[in-house]
C-alpha cells in the first residue's frame, strides 16, 4: 500500500551515478528508515516527500521503496547554505555559497528564482553569472522533475541529461508521444531501450510505427559498420530478429516506407538493396560529379611537364623516379587523379614537387585532410597551409542542427586545385560535400594508402574510386633508401604482402617482447610506458609520445581496460589534483583524452590569438589541464593551442586516451606505438588492421605478447567487406558514355 513520507536525507548508502539507483537513511520527525529508489545527486540534508510502499528485502530486511518523490527546498539558512555548496548549481561553491546566503539569509532561494538580477549585489557576482546561476537554479529543479517521471524506465542518468538539453521542459511529453525519437535523437539508446520504453507505455508490438523504427534502425547500425546499404533479404532478417515479428509485416512496411519517400529500393549488381536516402544520394552525387570532374576540360599548365619537374628537382635538390614522376604528370593533366602507397614510397614528395609546379604556375591551391592532426602533418611537410576538409567547405549548423557547408554549389571553392591528404579515411557522406563544393576546371588531387582500415564512416570511397578503374591512378610501391633504414617501413610491407615482420635488430626501431599471459602483458605494457620508453626515447612526456593500441574495446587488453590500468601509473592521483567520476570513468587533471564524436557546435578558444571558434571531431586528443567540480566542467588542451571547456553533462564526448583502437588511431602519427598481442578475435586481428597499427609509430613500434598471434594476424588477410555501391555507379555512368560514344 502506496503512502507518503516526508523526511531529510541523513546517509548515503549506495549511488549508482549510471542510473541513479540510490539505498539511503531517511529521518522524519518521529523515524529512521533506508530507502531505495532513483535520486538524481542526491546530498546528506536535502529534504523530501517520498511516495512509495514498504518492502522486505531477503537479506537487508525492510526498506520504503521509493516511487516519486518532490524535493522540498530548504527554508533555514542553514540548509540553504548546505544546498547551494553542494554543486547542484552551476557557478555556485562553498565560498559564493556563504557570501550569497550572508547578503540574502532565508530570502535567498526566492531571489535567486524571481530577481536573480539581485545577485550581483554580492562582491565578484557580476550580471553573466547572475544570468547563469538563475538559469542553473531552474534547470535543477525542472531537471529533478523529470528524471523523477522517467526513473520509471530506466533510463540512465547521462541519458536523462542529454534528453533534458535536447527537448528540455517538454521531454515527457515527447518520450510520451513517441518514444522510438529517443534513438536517433540520444547518443546512448538503442532500440532495445526505445522499445522497452514503448512496451511499458503500450505500444503494439505490430504496429506500423515500431517496425518502421526497427527498419531504420537496423539501416543505420549497418552504416555504422560502414554499409551504404543492405540487401533487401539481409534487412528482412536482420528486422525480425530485432522485432520478433513475421518478415511479411516489414516487406509490407519497407514497402510502403520506398513509397513514402522515406527509404530508397535499387538494384545493384542483379541484387534488390535498400538505403537510406542520405547515402542513396549522396552515392549517386558523387559518382556523377566524380565523372564530369573526369571528363572536364582544363586550363594547361604547359606543354612540356618533364621541364617543369627537372625545375621542381632543381629547386627542392632531389630527383624522382619514374613512378614518381608518372604520378605528377597524371595529377597536372586530368581533372582527378588518386595516388596511393604506403610508407616510405613518396608521397610526401610528389606533393610536394606538385605544389612547387603549381605555384610556379600561379595556380591557386588547397590542402586538405580529413582530421587536424593529418591537416597539421600535411602543413608541416610541405610549408604551406593546410586544414580540415570541414574547415575547408566552411561547415555550420542549419536550422534543424544538421550539418551543413557553407560551400557548395551555389558557393564553390575559390581554388583551382584541391589536394586531399589520408584520403582512405573519407567517408561518402564527407566526399558528397567536397565534390558539391569543386568549382568546373579545378584538379583534384586524392592521396591516400588504400590498403589502411577504410573510413569510420559508411562507404569505402578510395576504394571504389581505385576498383572502377576509370579514374587515374598511381600506386607507388618502391621504398627509398632513407626509407629502407627504418624497420617500420620495411615491416610495414612485409605484412601487407603476407610476409611475417622481422624485428628486435640492434639498433633498429621495431622489438617483440615475447609474453604468455594477458597479466604479464599488461605488467610490461605499464613498464614500458613508465620506465622503459621514457628512458629509451630521452623524453619525460610520456604520454603525450608513447601510444598504446588494440584492436577491441572490451576484453582485458582492450582499450577501456588498458585506460584504466594506465592511468593508475601514468597519472595517478594526487593531493591537490582535482577529478570527476562520471558514468564509470574518472576524468583527472593531466589525463590525456579523445574525443569520441564530431561536435560541430563545441566552441574552444585558439590560444594563438584568442579568438572564439567551434568544432571539435572525433579522434582529437588533448591533454585535461583543469577538472573545475565548482562550476561543473572539465577543461582540455587540443593540440597545445585549443582550450574546450565541457559542461559534465557533456562528459561522454570524451574519453581517456593512453590507449586508442587501431580504428581510432587513423590519420595519426604517434612517435612511439606499443601493441599487445594477445588472441583477439580473428575478425578484428587483421592483417590490414596490424598493418595500419605499424604504420602510425614514426620512430619505435613495441609488440608485446605472443609471436604467433602476429604471423596469424599477417596471414589473415580478410578484408573488411562493405557494401558500397559507389564503384558500380562509377562504372555505369563510364559504360552509359562508351555506349553513347559507339
Amino acid at each position: 500500500m502506496k503512502e507518503e513520507k516526508k523526511a531529510r536525507l541523513s546517509e548515503i548508502i549506495f549511488y549508482n551515478e549510471t542510473n541513479f539507483y540510490t539505498i539511503a537513511v531517511f529521518e522524519s520527525l518521529d523515524e529512521q528508515f533506508v530507502a531505495t529508489g532513483s535520486f538524481p545527486n542526491p546530498k546528506a540534508g536535502r529534504e523530501y516527500v517520498l511516495t512509495g510502499e514498504w518492502i522486505i528485502h531477503p537479506k537487508y530486511g525492510e526498506q520504503f521503496s521509493v516511487s516519486s518523490y518532490v524535493q522540498l527546498q530548504p527554508t533555514t539558512e542553514e540548509g540553504i547554505l548546505a544546498f547551494l555548496s553542494s554543486g547542484s548549481i552551476k557557478g555556485i561553491g562553498p565560498v559564493t555559497a556563504s557570501q550569497i546566503v550572508k547578503k540574502f539569509g532565508e530570502d535567498t532561494l526566492k531571489i535567486i528564482r524571481e530577481n536573480p538580477e539581485r545577485l550581483a549585489e554580492v562582491k565578484g557576482i557580476g550580471k553573466a553569472k547572475s544570468a547563469q546561476i538563475a538559469e542553473s537554479y531552474s534547470m535543477q529543479m525542472e531537471y529533478a522533475e523529470i528524471v523523477m517521471q522517467l526513473s520509471k524506465y530506466d533510463i540512465p542518468a547521462g541519458a536523462c541529461m542529454r534528453l533534458y538539453k535536447v527537448y528540455g521542459g517538454r521531454t515527457v511529453e515527447i518520450i510520451n508521444e513517441n518514444p522510438y525519437r529517443l534513438i536517433s535523437d540520444i547518443y546512448s539508446i538503442g532500440f532495445a531501450k526505445a522499445d522497452a520504453i514503448a512496451e511499458r507505455m503500450g505500444f503494439d508490438r505490430e504496429s506500423e510505427f515500431r517496425i518502421q523504427s526497427g527498419i531504420v534502425y537496423v539501416l543505420k547500425q549497418a552504416a555504422l559498420s560502414g554499409h551504404t546499404f543492405l540487401v533487401k533479404s539481409v534487412l528482412l532478417d536482420s528486422a525480425a530478429e530485432l522485432l520478433g515479428v513475421a518478415r511479411e509485416l516489414i516487406a509490407d512496411s519497407i514497402y510502403n516506407m520506398v513509397m513514402d519517400d522515406k527509404i530508397c529500393a535499387e538494384k545493384l549488381d542483379e541484387a534488390d538493396v535498400i538505403m537510406l536516402k542520405l547515402y542513396y544520394k549522396a552515392e549517386r552525387h558523387v559518382s556523377g560529379l566524380l565523372f564530369r570532374l573526369c571528363n572536364q576540360k582544363l586550363k594547361p599548365l604547359s606543354a612540356d611537364y618533364e621541364k617543369l619537374i627537372r625545375m621542381s628537382e632543381k629547386d627542392n635538390d632531389m630527383q624522382l623516379s619514374d613512378t614518381q614522376k608518372a604520378a605528377v604528370i597524371s595529377s597536372l593533366q586530368n581533372g582527378v587523379s588518386i595516388i596511393t602507397g604506403g610508407p616510405g614510397t613518396g608521397k610526401t614528395t610528389i606533393i610536394r614537387t606538385i605544389l612547387s609546379i603549381l605555384n610556379y604556375a600561379g595556380v591557386k591551391t588547397a590542402l586538405a585532410a580529413p582530421t587536424g592532426r593529418a591537416a597539421k602533418r600535411m602543413e608541416e611537410a610541405c610549408s604551406q597551409p593546410a586544414c580540415t576538409v570541414h574547415r575547408l567547405l566552411e561547415y555550420q549548423f542549419g536550422e534543424d542542427e544538421r550539418l551543413m557547408f557553407n560551400r557548395n554549389e551555389e558557393n564553390p571553392l575559390d581554388y583551382e586545385c584541391i589536394i586531399i591528404d589520408e584520403m582512405s579515411m573519407v567517408d561518402i557522406l564527407l566526399m558528397d560535400g567536397l565534390l558539391t563544393a569543386v568549382p568546373a576546371g579545378c584538379r583534384l588531387i586524392l592521396v591516400g594508402d588504400a590498403d589502411q582500415l577504410p573510413p569510420v564512416g559508411a562507404g569505402n570511397v578510395l576504394k571504389d574510386m581505385l576498383s572502377c578503374g576509370n579514374i587515374h591512378s598511381v600506386r607507388l610501391t618502391e621504398i627509398f633508401r632513407q626509407a629502407e633504414e627504418s624497420l617500420i617501413v620495411v615491416n610495414a610491407h612485409m605484412i601487407n604482402h603476407g610476409e611475417y615482420p622481422d624485428y628486435n635488430q640492434k639498433d633498429k626501431d621495431f622489438f617483440m617482447i615475447e609474453r604468455k599471459s594477458e597479466r604479464d602483458m599488461l605488467d610490461t605494457i605499464k613498464d614500458l610506458c613508465v620506465r622503459r620508453l621514457p628512458a629509451f626515447i630521452g623524453s619525460e612526456d610520456a604520454v603525450s609520445k608513447i601510444q598504446v593500441l588494440t584492436p577491441m574495446r572490451k576484453g582485458a587488453l582492450g582499450s577501456i581496460e588498458l585506460n584504466k590500468a594506465l592511468q593508475e601509473v601514468l597519472n595517478p592521483p594526487l593531493a591537490g589534483k582535482t577529478e570527476k567520476s562520471f558514468a564509470g570513468r574518472i576524468y583527472r587533471t593531466g589525463d590525456k583524452v579523445m574525443q569520441n564524436k564530431n561536435d560541430y557546435e563545441l566552441e574552444w578558444i585558439d590560444l594563438n590569438d584568442f579568438q572564439t571558434r567551434k568544432g571539435v571531431f572525433n579522434g582529437d586528443l588533448g591533454i585535461i589541464k583543469r577538472v573545475d567540480n565548482d562550476a561543473g566542467t572539465v577543461s582540455v588542451l587540443f593540440d597545445g593551442e585549443r582550450m574546450v571547456t565541457y559542461d559534465y553533462s557533456n562528459l561522454e564526448e570524451i574519453e581517456t586516451a593512453f590507449a586508442m583502437t587501431v580504428h581510432k588511431s587513423q590519420g595519426s602519427e604517434f612517435p612511439v606505438v606499443v601493441m599487445p598481442q594477445t588472441r583477439f578475435p580473428s575478425m578484428l586481428a587483421t592483417r590490414n588492421l596490424l598493418y595500419t597499427a605499424v604504420t602510425r609509430a614514426k620512430q619505435l613500434v613495441v609488440l608485446v605478447g605472443i609471436p604467433q598471434v602476429v604471423n596469424a594476424m599477417v596471414d589473415n588477410n580478410r578484408a573488411e567487406d562493405r557494401n558500397s555501391g559507389l564503384a558500380i555507379r562509377l562504372n555505369r555512368l563510364w559504360g552509359f558514355a562508351c555506349d553513347e560514344d559507339n
